[in-house]
């Protein structure tokens, strides 16, 4: 019996995952759905592809990977258009998105060697007979569950970065969008023929629990909190090291001596972007007294000019259909609490579609202030000054990306945020900066992707000490002497008891 297809919700057909458009419900692909076994020889075949792969050294790691960079820039504007045509992203969002993803490929491919390769580490004066010596070896395989709101770049954050660090990889892309992921570990492909050193495996939630409990040797997941907890535990089953990438609810503080037509600007790209669809995305804003009324009027005055359709448009359809339900509740709750909306309301959601909704006045303990939207809505409320933004921000258990505009104190005030990254009169652009690491705290995960921190997180710490010389305080010995032990203790006295 035929399935009927929702546009966006994928289903299963004869074994195959079909994936459609959220907006127009065409048919994107269909992919073989991966049972448990699969999952298992997908990763058995990436062990043995491994050993290739990271036989190639970094030189030689490092070739293919800019070869894979340079296809990935030459045909941006054909994944582009498949992300749209998939996920229902606006082809403009997904070329900044591309863009991203094929800098970290880059940075990745070129700085492994430095971050990675063995190196000699100082020794102490205690242990001056031998040298010290540092290196990172590869896991194995890296089990890499992806999203769908990124599906090109928050793959290729985790992947790009194991692959450099000499891992293969196994990718279970998200049911909504397998199709990206396939397209991706094909490119790979063509640039690396001789072995399955990127592939992936299709299908449900199943199918990434399975890559859980697959003997992949470690497992990154991007996700909601729930889901994360989910990896997590059955990860532990095996004692499988993860890396949690889970949700968020990013505030943005603007201080009184703020730049106001930036920080509107920025707050409504940060808010909007991607149909709100963004793990880092804007969604509370604390504005102080002074600049509140003003910002607000600059930013309804952006947002309300924003465009939302299918195609040509700066807003494009929820992907998820189920996210329209949680949305919708969250506007409802916070009007139903006091909350005014200023830009949309109740009947901002026109499925698949939601258009801007700004909300202002909405109580602190409510769903829209307190719970992952995940939708182009935004809450806007009024703090004393930017000690009581910062109490705001940081009352809530996320803790992943943050933002604030101001001139005197907006450094010491990002500072003071509860989050793993944060921008300073910008939005959301740590996610874009190679160099620095990307991740959360609390309920948002951890561990890093991106930079230095990226590459040493799918990579084992490796020491070695070589003697060089005999002894002159010998201890880790039976044939020391009490003599020996007494120059031991006066020589700790001497070096640190002061």
């Amino acid at each position: 019996m035929t399935a009927v297809h929702v546009p966006g919700t994928p289903v299963i057909e004869d074994g195959r995952l079909v994936s459609t458009s959220p907006a127009t419900g065409a048919e994107a692909g269909r992919l073989p759905v991966a049972t448990a076994e699969d999952v298992r020889r997908a990763v058995d075949r990436a062990r043995a592809a491994g050993e290739w792969w990271a036989a190639l050294g970094f030189d030689g790691r490092r070739e293919r990977l800019l070869r894979w960079r340079g296809l990935l820039a030459r045909r941006i504007e054909e994944i582009a258009e498949l992300v749209h045509a998939e996920g229902g992203k606006p082809v403009a969002d997904a070329v900044v998105e591309v863009v991203t993803a094929v800098e970290h490929v880059d940075w990745a491919a070129r700085n492994a060697r430095r971050v990675l390769g063995p190196r000699r580490v100082r020794s102490r004066l205690v242990l001056a007979e031998f040298s010290a010596h540092l290196e990172y070896q590869p896991y194995g395989v890296v089990g890499v569950i992806g999203p769908w709101n990124y599906p090109v770049f928050t793959p290729i954050g985790s992947a790009a970065y194991a692959l450099a660090a000499g891992n293969a990889v196994v990718l279970k892309p998200s049911e909504y969008t397998p199709v990206v992921g396939q397209w991706l570990v094909d490119t790979f492909a063509e640039v690396v023929p001789e072995q399955p050193v990127f592939t992936a495996v299709h299908g449900l939630g199943d199918v990434g629990a399975a890559l859980c409990r697959s003997g992949a040797d470690k497992v990154a997941f991007t996700g909601s909190s729930a889901t994360a907890r989910k990896v997590m535990a059955a990860c532990a089953e095996s004692l499988t090291p993860v890396l949690l990438e889970a949700g968020g609810k990013d505030a943005m503080i603007v201080d009184a001596d703020a730049d106001l037509d930036a920080a509107a600007e920025a707050c409504v790209w940060g808010a909007l972007t991607n149909a709100g669809q963004t793990c880092i995305g804007i969604e509370r804003v604390y504005a102080v007294e002074p600049v509140f009324d003003a910002f607000v009027g600059k930013v309804v005055e952006r947002a309300a000019r924003l465009t939302v359709g299918p195609d040509d448009a700066d807003i494009g359809p929820i992907t998820m259909p189920s996210q329209l339900d949680v949305i919708r509740r969250h506007i409802d709750d916070a009007l139903s609490r006091g909350g005014r909306a200023v830009l949309g309301g109740a009947d901002a959601v026109q499925p698949p579609y939601v258009r801007p909704t700004v909300l202002v006045d909405v109580p602190e303990d409510s769903a829209a202030v307190r719970e992952e939207t995940f939708g182009p809505t935004l809450t806007i409320n009024r703090v004393r000054d930017a000690d009581e933004a910062v109490d705001r921000a940081n009352a809530l258990s996320y803790g992943l990306g943050g933002s604030v505009f101001g001139r005197r104190r907006a450094v010491a005030i990002a500072r003071r945020l509860r989050s793993g990254m944060a921008s300073v009169n910008s939005a959301l652009t740590f996610a874009g900066m190679s160099t620095l690491p990307f991740g959360g705290v609390g309920d948002s995960g951890f561990g890093r992707i991106h930079g230095e921190d990226g590459l040493r997180e799918f990579s084992r710490a490796k020491a070695v000490t070589r003697r060089r010389a005999r002894s002159l305080l010998p201890s880790t010995t039976f044939e020391r002497t009490p003599a020996d032990v007494a120059r031991l203790v006066k020589a700790i006295k001497v070096m640190y008891g002061r």
